[in-house]
Parts: structure tokens; sequence; C-alpha cells
């Protein structure tokens, strides 16, 4: 209870802080221009309207999650949050004017938002981190699972939440149900990583009679879970799995948005786009783009488009995967690579269908023939074109394994609609700023890919000889 507490006392500061210096600053300054008459209903709706853009920002990017993310991500989510908001209200008042308005104040404001965030969001996370003391936890492994596998899982969520969970227990499912027991009522949280489907649903009921938190890893059935809805055609239950991503109207829906976007996106980046393409041909005198085949929906192979970042023989000793400080990088490409700016020719395979702006990302035509062979469910990340921007993408980090990332992408499959796409997109804003790669798999798999593809031709070669 006690970590509720600060944490809603913090969402509380937050919220009187930065809503009450826009209220500041709207009173004093902008109101007078968005409004000649009815001032006082004026500055109440203005008011009312940024804690609404306000709160619902903050939601799609977690900004009021203190204690379950850093600070530094907090305080850039809150950023956003009331720094868009901010400037929506800045046009408004603009467009009701007719005229530009003087921007400073505005900006000033944003600032004491940024300071004032800053202090209230470092002050609570010490004070949660000094006070409340993290939860006992038992983390219960499956027989599949290698204890290497479980002792890796468990520095990854130490790493980043050693505040919230102290592992007191790590115990293999096959423990006796006594020991197990004994084990529960030492430690407040349970986490099953990879267990069967029989242990996660005995224990669970053992959680829920004992009023234990618990987690689970999930399951392929799980996710197909989602996109099923309750149907009472008899007196007993049944479910129902409504195949939500072949949705007509969804379809249709996104499919405009993504023609009206890409256009736009294709106009405005332009004058980038013909930077950066003198750039690229002024340095090797090589082509400015990069095409390769990838699977999209359906298993419909087509060229991704980006702006080539690499030297011209980049693949002379076969498809190795991209490091950091990768010779192979050009000048050129390491500061487009940065700002994400060899992506934008991909508005032009939105544009002609074969990408949408989120999905999950379209991968090699032969990583995905060798990922199908290993996990078979793979194939179902082709039942929707494939994204510029992902669930996987949002969500997953640079060291997030196939089989995960799978899941996260089967995810929005079978939650996808037009506000999860918006949603998705704005956190997209956010990812791009965050250090984590955003596309493709970890490397160590990518790099097994890599040596059954170059396997593969070497028989297919041996075969016709």
């Amino acid at each position: 209870m006690e970590n509720k507490k600060v944490t809603h006392s913090a969402r509380l500061v937050l919220r009187l802080w930065n809503v009450g210096l826009f209220a500041l600053v709207w009173a004093f300054f902008y109101n007078d221009y968005a409004f000649d008459t009815y001032k006082i209903p004026g500055l109440i709706a203005s008011i009312v309207i940024f804690y609404i853009i306000y709160n619902l920002l903050c939601s799609v990017y977690k900004a009021f999650r203190i204690a379950s993310t850093n600070m530094g991500e907090i305080v850039f989510s809150q950023f956003i949050s009331f720094a868009i908001t901010d400037f929506i209200l800045y046009v408004e008042c603009c467009l009701i004017y007719n005229q530009v308005v003087n921007i400073l104040p505005g900006a000033f404001i944003v600032l004491l938002q940024l300071v004032g965030t800053i202090n209230i969001v470092v002050f609570t996370k010490r004070y949660f981190m000094k006070h409340v003391a993290p939860q006992k936890t038992l983390v219960l492994y499956g027989r599949k699972i290698s204890p290497e596998d479980v002792l890796a899982f468990e520095q990854r969520l130490l790493k980043k939440y050693k505040h919230l969970f102290s592992i007191i227990y790590t115990d293999r499912e096959e423990i006796g149900e006594e020991v197990l027991l004994q084990h529960m009522q030492g430690c407040c949280t349970v986490i099953m990583y990879g267990v069967t489907f029989e242990t996660r649903a005995a224990v669970s009921e053992l959680c829920i009679e004992h009023k234990k938190n618990f987690y689970y890893t999930p399951e392929l059935l799980d996710i197909f879970g989602l996109g099923c809805e309750p149907k009472h055609l008899l007196d007993t239950p049944l479910m129902k799995y409504e195949y939500n991503y072949n949705n007509r109207k969804y379809q249709g829906i996104k499919r405009a948005l993504d023609i009206i976007f890409s256009l736009f996106l294709i106009l405005i980046t332009s004058p980038i786009m013909l930077v950066v393409a003198i750039c690229i041909k002024a340095e090797d005198h090589g082509p400015v783009f990069f095409r390769q085949k990838r699977y999209t929906k359906d298993a419909k192979v087509f060229e991704i488009l980006k702006f080539r970042s690499m030297v011209v023989d980049a693949d002379k000793y076969g498809v190795l995967p991209t490091t950091d400080k990768d010779p192979r990088i050009t000048k050129t490409g390491r500061v487009i690579r940065k700002f994400r700016l060899d992506e934008f020719p991909q508005f032009f395979n939105i544009l002609k269908g074969d990408m949408s702006f989120v999905g999950p990302r379209p991968e090699r035509v032969e990583h995905v023939d060798e990922y199908v062979k290993e996990i078979p469910e793979f194939r179902y990340r082709l039942s929707v074109k494939g994204g510029l921007t992902g669930y996987a993408q949002v969500f997953g980090k640079y060291n997030t394994s196939a089989h995960d990332k799978l899941l996260l992408d089967l995810m929005y499959i079978e939650n996808q609609s037009i506000l999860m796409d918006i949603k998705m997109v704005l956190l997209t804003a956010r990812t791009v700023f965050q250090p984590e790669s955003t596309e493709g798999f970890d490397q160590e798999a990518q790099q097994k890919m890599n040596e059954k593809t170059r396997q593969n031709e070497k028989q297919s070669e041996g075969s016709g000889k």
C-alpha cells in the first residue's frame, strides 16, 4: 500500500504542476488573444482541454508509471505529453486570433514544466527506493528452461526492477506442493517463467487462494485468446475466435490512412531525402537506394526500399549482422542510421501497398524461412502487412529473443485497431530517441540465421553440381 500512496501522490503533484503552469500562462497572456468575449468560460474550457489531452498522452506514454520505469524515461514521457499539449493549445490560440502569437511565454512555461517534472520525479524515485521495500519474490521456471536461461531472466528483471522485486527463491516447476506452499508463504509475488499450462493453472489457483501477486509468461494459445469473444449460444460458456485482423472496414480505413499520410510525409520530407541522396552519391558514387526482398502479408515477397548506409560491396563475404561500429557503414550511413533517416524511402513502400505504417517488421525472406522451421508459429506474423513500426519495435529491446518478439507481434495482430495504430505511432516517436535498436531480432539469433542461410546456399550449390 505504501508504494501506491507514494506514486499516487507524485501523480497528483505532477498534474497540479504541469496543468497549473499552463493555466497561469494562458490566463495572463494567451487567453486575451484567444477570447475577446467570454474570457472566463474560454479560460476554463482551455484548461479542461489541456487536462484531457495531457492525461491521454500520459496514458499512452505510461508517463505516470513512476515505480516501474526509470527516471529518464518518465521525464521524457512527461515532456512529450505536456509539450505536445502546450503546442496544440498554442496553435489553437493562433488559429482563433488569426495571427501568429508570441511563442516565448509558452516556451518559458514548457521549460518550467520540465524543470519541475525532473525534480518531482527524482525526489519521488529516491523516496520510493529508500522507504518502500521490494516485494519478496518466488521465480518458478519450467522443465524446458535451463538454469542459465532462468538466471539470465532474473538478471534482466533485477537490472531494471530491483527496487520492486527481491528474488528469495528460484524453483523448478517439479518442486513438491508442500515445499512450494512453504516458499510461497514467505513471498508476496510469484513469477512463472516458461512453466507448463497445468503447472500455471495449479499455481495460479494457489496464488489467488493465498492473495499473492503473480505473473506468467504467455504461450501462443494465450495470445490467440485475445482475439476471442464470448458467445452465449448455450448455458455452457463458449469462446469464438473472430479473426479480427481480417475486418474489412478496419483494413479499408487503415489503407486510406496509409495512402494519405505516406503522400503527406513524402511531400514534407522530400527536401531531406534529396539532401541524403546527394550525400550518399557524393561520398562513394554508389547507388542511393538499398533494396532487399522481404515477406509481407500472406508470404508475399516485395523489395523493401532504404537509403544505402553501407559500402556497395557490404555483402561480399556473406550477409552479416550489423554492429554499432561496423566498418562497412559509411560516414553518411552513420548519420542517417542514428536519426532513422534511412527508413524514409519506405513511405513509397507504404504508398504502393507493400507495407503499412504499423505492423510486424518485415524480415528477410531467408531468415523467415529458417525461423518457420524452428518456430512454426512464426508464419502467423504474415497474417497482416509488414509495418514501418510495430509492437515488437516499441516494446522490445535489442536483445529480446526471437520467440518473445514473435509473441509481441502476435499481441498486436490480435488487438489491432485504429486506436492501437495511433498509439503505436505515438510511442514510436519516443522509441526513436532511445538507444536500443528498433529493428529485427537480436544479433545472436540473426547470426545463427545468417550461418544457416549460408549453409543452405552451399548445399544448394553442391546439389546443383
